[in-house]
């Protein structure tokens, strides 16, 4: 497939191509152009051109075009998931409900668009009674979009939709390793009304796009989801040009289990927040912090959960656990598995990789709360880290103790417990009777500490794609 520049399909200047991989068997499925930056800057100049033409058309005709490209995709959702699913490994269920979840983000940012409101001040100043004051919201410019591989769609066409609402033009920069459904997707929204020059993509090397994108004085906003690493180092490049910034970063999301719980419903919600995406989820949980209490009933049947799990091919329907991204992932989870156990936590259940790029389901006990895991380490796989607490004090100390402040799930059926853990827990949402691994569209997303910086949603993403400018009509109420 080849990249978008222009309003062209385009490949890379110097013909260079990057293989894209199926996930679970590691088949080749096809290749994309490796960019040069000659490329990148090409894309970049026609940004420049297509920002102009977008900020220029009506609001009305520019939602219109975002509820075309919603269609579009529904009407494709098949083809699509099943494209997803092949080059992610993601099971072909959770495929269609990222798949139809994108039409929704479509359809949600044309309709808030719609009604993106400016203010007009008060005459509270002395000396302004004559004057009138009013805001108005206009496009930024040009929105770098660099994009991970786990929700690829989702988190890609969550900023792209956004973007494009408020009159931006967009370059997408997608994950290395499955860029195919969105390319797929780029497609339909050019079909759809929006023009060449307006959404573009670009493939190739993150590391160097990213940078390429990130020092061009031409970007006027970097929206990035990705590690915490990569969020830093668009930060210091970006400080430079004094770059809008929204970064969605790394997790790892502490699950409570007080033992007045649902013990039944607090299983269930940890096997289905951890294993979605085969663990490779920011907010899904990854630390099981439980009240020593009730420590065997909640390991006992997580295992038991476990156990029942239909594992097969992604494209099964009744696959229940797929692949991980590619061959280096079940590696790093593998060492992060053998180093949790040489710090002393013990693997009571799984534990071993399988088929290049599949980690059985696995459960560590005995872990500790100043265990790497259960402080900074996090696990992008199907990994159940249980740490025993005894006090809720201590709960919320293990809680906290990360540099990381993403999202989090509190198990308990005393709301009052539920909402002071709620209030005490420094993240950027909290679960109550259900994990982290959550998100709504609608929902201001996103993190504290090194999570992240800026939320993501129908409800605020807007507000940060857009910048406000006053008009003041000096003397305006001056009798004449």
């Amino acid at each position: 497939m080849k990249m978008f520049i222009d309003g062209k399909r385009v490949n890379a200047s110097d013909n260079a191509t990057t293989n894209i991989l199926n996930s679970a068997t590691q088949e080749l499925v096809d290749t994309v152009p490796t960019s040069t930056k000659e490329d990148v800057d090409r894309a970049i100049l026609a940004a420049q051109a297509g920002k102009k033409v977008w900020a220029a058309t009506p609001q009305h005709a520019r939602s219109a075009v975002l509820v075309k490209c919603a269609d579009a995709i529904a009407a494709n959702v098949e083809e699509l998931a099943r494209l997803l699913s092949t080059e992610m490994g993601k099971i072909i269920t959770e495929a269609r409900g990222e798949v139809a979840c994108t039409a929704e983000i479509f359809r949600g940012f044309a309709e808030m668009a719609n009604h993106l409101y400016g203010q007009t001040m008060s005459h509270a100043q002395t000396g302004s009674e004559t004057d009138i004051i009013f805001t108005r919201h206009e496009p930024l410019g040009v929105v770098a979009c660099i994009t991970p591989f786990n929700y690829p769609v989702e988190l890609c066409y969550h900023k792209v939709a956004a973007a494009l609402a408020v009159g931006n033009a967009a370059i997408i920069k997608p994950a290395s390793d499955n860029p195919l459904t969105i390319m797929r997707m780029l497609e339909l929204c050019w079909e759809a009304g929006v023009p060449g020059n307006v959404l573009q993509l670009v493939t190739g090397s993150g590391a160097k796009i990213g940078r390429w994108l990130t020092e061009s004085p031409l970007i006027d906003k970097i929206s990035l989801t990705g590690s915490t690493e990569v969020g830093i180092e668009v930060a210091e490049l970006g400080a430079k040009t004094l770059k809008h910034l929204g970064l969605e970063l790394g997790g790892n999301d502490p699950f409570v289990v007080f033992e007045d719980a649902d013990m039944e419903l607090a299983i269930s919600e940890a096997v289905s927040g951890r294993l979605k995406n085969a663990g490779q989820t920011c907010c899904s949980p990854k630390r099981f912090i439980v009240q020593r209490s009730v420590l065997e009933a909640f390991t006992t049947g997580v295992i038991e959960a476990l156990k029942k799990l239909k594992l097969g091919s992604p494209l099964d329907e009744e696959t229940e656990l797929g692949s991980l991204i590619n061959v280096r992932a079940q590696e790093d989870v593998k060492k992060q598995v053998a180093h949790t156990i040489a710090q002393g936590a013990a693997c009571i259940y799984g534990g071993n990789p399988y088929d290049q790029t599949y980690f059985e389901p696995t459960v560590l006990t005995g872990v500790t709360k100043d265990m790497d895991i259960a402080k900074d380490l996090e696990v992008f796989g199907p990994i159940f880290p249980i740490i025993a607490f005894d006090t809720f004090e201590e709960a919320m100390e293990i809680a906290n103790n990360t540099i990381y402040g993403l999202q989090a799930g509190v198990m308990t059926q005393d709301f009052s417990k539920a909402i002071q853990a709620a209030a005490e827990i420094n993240c950027g949402a909290v679960v109550v009777n259900g994990s982290g691994n959550y998100r709504n569209i609608d929902q201001p997303f996103g993190g504290t500490k090194m999570s992240g910086l800026g939320r993501e949603g129908v409800s605020c993403t807007l507000e940060d794609m857009t910048q406000v400018k006053s008009y003041v009509l000096k003397n305006i109420l001056v009798k004449k």
